[in-house]
């Protein structure tokens, strides 16, 4: 399932296509926690979904804290 979300580190929009149905996705919307609604995604993925964020923005706010 695509799931679009806009990070909340950097205000961009991005797109990935998740192993996911909209049951789950549905369930999650409704207040089940992410790590219940989607035990089988990474932890990365399921970052992505609560809040936009992806793994190489992760990772470029890291380097710039460590700058710092």
């Amino acid at each position: 399932m695509e799931i679009k979300r806009t990070s909340a580190l950097t205000g961009k929009s991005h797109t990935r296509c998740l192993d996911i149905t909209p049951k789950q996705y549905a369930a999650y919307l409704s207040g089940a926690l992410a790590q219940e609604a989607f035990p089988h995604l990474s932890a990365d993925d399921r970052e992505f979904i609560i809040s936009g964020i992806t793994p190489e923005e992760w990772a470029e706010f890291v380097a710039a804290a460590e700058e710092e």
